[in-house]
């Protein structure tokens, strides 16, 4: 789902530019809402967030950081 948001310097009166991230989550992930969620609709960032927490803080990572998370993510790096 997409969602609308104004840039954090928009302060002129409500005159500025909407963008809409389009989120979602893997189709692996069926853990009751403890997912990552990737809004992949940005060419030149990839932004991340806590499903659990979506007005929350978001982690904005370049394509060439994002494939290296994902590589060690599937390698199991994280694993515990």
């Amino acid at each position: 789902m997409a969602e609308w948001r104004k840039s954090t310097y928009s302060d002129n009166g409500g005159s500025c530019v909407e963008a809409a991230a389009d989120w979602r989550t893997s189709t692996y992930s069926n853990n009751g809402g403890q997912c990552v969620e990737v809004a992949t609709n940005t060419p030149r960032t990839i932004p991340l967030r806590d499903s659990k927490n979506p007005a929350g803080p978001h982690l904005r990572l370049t394509p060439s950081t994002f494939a290296t998370f994902v590589a060690s993510v599937q390698r199991g790096t994280f694993d515990l």
